[in-house]
């Protein structure tokens, strides 16, 4: 699992018939102290989470399995929106 947040939304009229149905979510990845790291991703939301949140997403295989279609294109999902973080100083 990553943690992420979500940055916008993605739709596309035309798109593999596996993922009609699906909301994409233009995720950007980040750092344990909640920095971006990388490029933003797009990932499958299975849990309604919306611009702003902070969020766990899972990726490859994890991915297809958490969207619950494992012959789909998927290769990011939102697992989890996340409440709170609790580091030690």
């Amino acid at each position: 699992m990553r943690i992420g947040k979500i940055i916008g939304t993605i739709v596309a009229t035309k798109k593999d018939e596996k993922l009609v149905g699906n909301k994409l979510m233009i995720t950007q990845p980040l750092t344990y102290k909640l920095k971006p790291h990388g490029e933003p991703i797009i990932a499958v939301d299975t849990v309604g989470a919306g611009i702003g949140e902070i969020v766990l997403y899972t990726t490859g295989t994890a991915g297809r399995i958490a969207a619950r279609k494992m012959d789909s294109p998927i290769d990011a999902s939102i697992i989890g929106i996340v409440d709170d973080i609790d580091l030690p100083k």
